[in-house]
């Protein structure tokens, strides 16, 4: 019965970890969108506007990228079972 309680919070648990998805998407969206409307503004300037943008999509994905190894984590490799 308890290992069944701790199995369904690990998926629940999961289930939340990837919510984290979420925003990294809407930030990277934004900042590419912003990225063109800038190299429309200044076409001299589009390689240090596309080096910006790029680097802060790499830091806002890595965000994305936590939230799923935390949901493989609790779902593939529970650390939680050998509490019980």
């Amino acid at each position: 019965m308890e290992r069944a309680i701790v199995m369904a919070a690990s998926a629940i648990g999961a289930g939340l970890a990837m919510i984290a998805g979420i925003g990294p998407g809407i930030g990277q969206g934004f900042a590419a969108g912003k990225g063109a409307e800038a190299v429309g503004r200044q076409p001299e300037a589009k390689g240090d506007i596309t080096t910006t943008m790029l680097l802060g999509c790499a830091v806002a994905e890595s965000t994305g990228i936590y939230g799923l190894v935390v949901a493989l984590i609790l779902l593939f490799a529970n650390p939680f079972i050998g509490q019980l």
